[in-house]
């Protein structure tokens, strides 16, 4: 039998959308339309979705034209309340039938343990696809990542932006719907200049060459954005250099124009003498161009920008993009040099007058409190002191400059240049952009030791003040950006090879934050009026050391269990759950010491020991808690009895001083490999000795040596967190 099947399309015209929100939402829509259909149980092809500024479209190729029948097997009430004395149907009987559409005497008897039942076993024929498409398609949209909808005109209905057309086909024939105050049609729009009559669509295999041909329009965001790239590529060659092409920056561009047309335009020479950040600032974030280099990696005085019009007269569209890009580039200028005219450190005295956080102080108190733990940090062995303490000194000044109040995104990148041209050491000044690394997943990490002490130091105030303050972040909320910090700071500490004792500084941060949340107490009440003194001085919420220790090796969890062998997404993550608490069970002092920990418990559960041995451990430690506190703390010798429990303890002494010695190297790998070789005796002890010995002496003694064992493995890990 031929199932009837044929695409679908679904478009929704609206007005511009937000440009940075687009891919997401064409990503959500043809999610949640791929979802609906699954759950409908209809069978499909190929989903293909489009996303343009005025639209969001899915095509569904190959959808059956109905839901296969369904089994039904429906419980009714049990037979002895379904029929009376005389063997008639009661009311519960015959309203079970009625509602299954049948009569009694079509419904079944079956024993499902607990007496019988009357069932109603029939099929349900499957709905057809134009009857579910419009719940399908309205449950997609509800479910759009949109934080704030809007409404418009007199109606009530809601979404991200207004919405002006929808075209719903199944094949050619139109779906009877309205969505969204708006009745489904085959019309769509096309270019808002170009073609601004309305477009038939007649079949959806049509829909994207339609909107080309006719419309001006490409519709597939991907297509779209391949051939922005290619022609942007193009142009800049004929420019003699190469753009500067971000994915971010692509995106958005694709995201803007229907109809891409690039076009070269420049600027005055002399603009080059401005940093290179803030000329790239000002042509990407703020005009969304395209900058273009030489081949010596130069920023040459062009840029391209991506119409979306194809104008008759070209050169009057690049001229009014360059008339509106100088300005712009005059003011970065004119900021440029009157910055310069006050030196970066004149300005560090003004920080105290910028709020950071209203209970924590101002970003005087906050630079004050990094520069004392970046020096104690530079002092643990990373690098010069003072070069930490001084830049730590300058590392938020030129949040008070011209250049940043107007490019907030170049916040310590100027103030390297400020720096420098102070004369500043360089060491200092690169410390100062580099003090915000990592700015977010994947980005670079500080490279000079100055910028190493600030970002740590920077980071972990932070945390320490938001924690102290009773402000930690609370489900999917973070408004401070402390699980950014947190893993930024672990990043650092891991992968830059450093060796920090992380109790040890979150005890100093919390020191120093709590010094100035009691001074900044103690003034509100003296300043306030008696009858508010109780208000002035609440507010606040101390913390304790192992509660901001806790949150921080939360994000060190995700860190690890997020990462694979592979480095490919959905493969099998490099370690379990179970690896990372037994680990944190022996509670290293820093991040770098829990990285070799883990590294070699990874290492060691490839051995064929590693199971019997960790299944050992479960059972020492259930031993162990069950028993209470121990009789005795060592091991007497003269009260070992049984041979298995000679040779264990034998085979223990034998190791223990090359695996004090490896543990005090951190040669972890070393020591576990080692401890392997206790599998034979171990595996002994408990096949023949009896640990709970009716002789309390005996008991006691081989308690002792159990507890002995289990020291020598979670000196490393805690093995009975182990599944085994």
């Amino acid at each position: 039998m031929t199932v009837e099947q044929r695409d679908f399309l679904v478009e929704l015209g609206t007005e511009e959308l937000p440009p940075t929100a687009l891919r997401g939402l064409e990503q959500a829509f043809a999610t949640g339309v791929r979802t609906g259909l699954a759950k409908a149980g209809l069978t499909h092809g190929d989903v293909v979705s489009f996303a343009t500024p005025r639209r969001l479209a899915v095509m569904v190729k190959r959808l059956v034209a109905r839901q296969p029948d369904q089994d039904i097997k429906r419980r009714g009430p049990p037979v002895s309340a379904s029929f009376d004395g005389a063997g008639q149907p009661t009311r519960a009987a015959l309203a079970f039938a009625e509602s299954c559409g049948v009569t009694v005497d079509a419904l079944q008897r079956l024993d499902e343990g607990k007496g019988q039942f009357l069932f109603f076993i029939g099929t349900k024929p499957g709905a057809a696809v134009t009857e579910l498409l419009p719940q399908i398609v309205h449950s997609s949209l509800e479910g759009l990542p949109i934080p704030r909808r809007m409404h418009w005109g007199s109606g009530t209905a809601e979404f991200v932006r207004p919405v002006h057309w929808l075209v719903m086909l199944y094949g050619k024939d139109v779906l009877p719907a309205r969505l969204l105050e708006t009745d489904a049609g085959s019309q769509t729009q096309g270019h808002r200049f170009h073609a601004p009559k309305p477009i038939r669509i007649t079949s959806p295999a049509a829909y994207a060459r339609t909107l080309s041909e006719r419309g001006f329009v490409l519709p597939d965001f991907a297509a779209r954005r391949e051939l922005i790239k290619t022609r942007v590529s193009a142009v800049a060659t004929e420019l003699g250099g190469r753009a500067l092409i971000g994915d971010a920056l692509l995106d958005e561009v694709t995201a803007l124009v229907e109809w891409p047309v690039p076009l070269a335009g420049r600027f005055e020479e002399r603009f080059l003498e401005l940093p290179r950040e803030v000329l790239i600032s000002t042509l990407q974030d703020h005009q969304r161009y395209f900058a273009v280099e030489d081949e010596q990696g130069r920023l040459m005085p062009s840029f391209i920008t991506v119409s979306n019009i194809e104008s008759r007269d070209p050169s009057k569209v690049r001229e009014g993009n360059e008339r509106v890009v100088r300005p712009r580039l005059a003011d970065a200028a004119f900021f440029w040099e009157q910055d310069r005219k006050q030196r970066l450190a004149a300005r560090r005295d003004a920080l105290d007058a910028m709020t950071f956080q209203v209970k924590l102080g101002s970003l005087g108190d906050k630079t004050r409190r990094v520069r004392v733990l970046a020096g104690e940090i530079a002092a643990a062995g990373i690098g010069d002191r003072a070069d930490a303490e001084r830049a730590a000194d300058l590392c938020k000044c030129d949040l008070l400059t011209a250049m940043v109040g107007e490019f907030p995104e170049l916040q310590g990148i100027m103030g390297t240049y400020y720096a420098l041209a102070d004369g500043e050491a360089a060491e200092v000044a690169v410390a100062i952009r580099e003090h915000y690394l990592p700015r977010g997943a994947g980005d670079q990490l500080p490279e000079t030791h100055a910028g190493l002490s600030v970002a740590i130091a920077d980071k972990l105030d932070t945390l320490a003040g938001i924690f102290e303050i009773g402000e930690k972040p609370t489900g999917a909320k973070d408004p401070f950006g402390l699980r950014r910090a947190a893993i930024g700071l672990l990043r650092i500490l891991i992968e830059k090879r450093l060796d920090l004792d992380l109790r040890k500084l979150i005890g100093v941060a919390l020191a120093n934050v709590r010094t100035d949340v009691e001074r900044i107490r103690a003034s509100k009440a003296a300043a306030a009026p008696a009858t508010s003194t109780k208000a002035a001085a609440g507010g606040t919420t101390a913390t304790s050391d192992d509660q901001l220790y806790d949150f921080i090796m939360e994000r060190l969890r995700a860190y690890y269990l997020e990462r694979t062998p592979s480095g490919i997404p959905g493969t099998a993550p490099a370690f379990t759950t179970e690896m990372f608490d037994a680990v944190l069970a022996a509670k290293p002092a820093s991040p770098l010491d829990f990285d070799a920990r883990l590294n070699a418990l990874r290492a060691f559960l490839d051995l064929p020991e590693a199971i019997s041995l960790a299944a050992a451990n479960k059972r020492i430690a259930n031993i162990l808690r069950k028993a209470g506190e121990l009789q005795r703390k060592d091991v007497d010798v003269e009260t070992l009895k049984d041979p298995a429990e000679v040779r264990l303890f034998d085979a223990m002494r034998a190791l223990k001083e090359a695996v004090a010695t490896a543990l005090a190297q951190r040669e972890y790998a070393n020591a576990l490999g080692r401890l392997a070789q206790l599998r034979p005796p171990v595996d002994a002890f408990f096949e023949q000795v009896m640990v709970m010995d009716e002789d309390p002496r005996l008991r006691a003694n081989r308690l002792a040596l159990l507890a002995e064992l289990h020291g020598l493995f979670i000196g490393i890990a805690d093995l009975s967190r182990l599944p085994g």
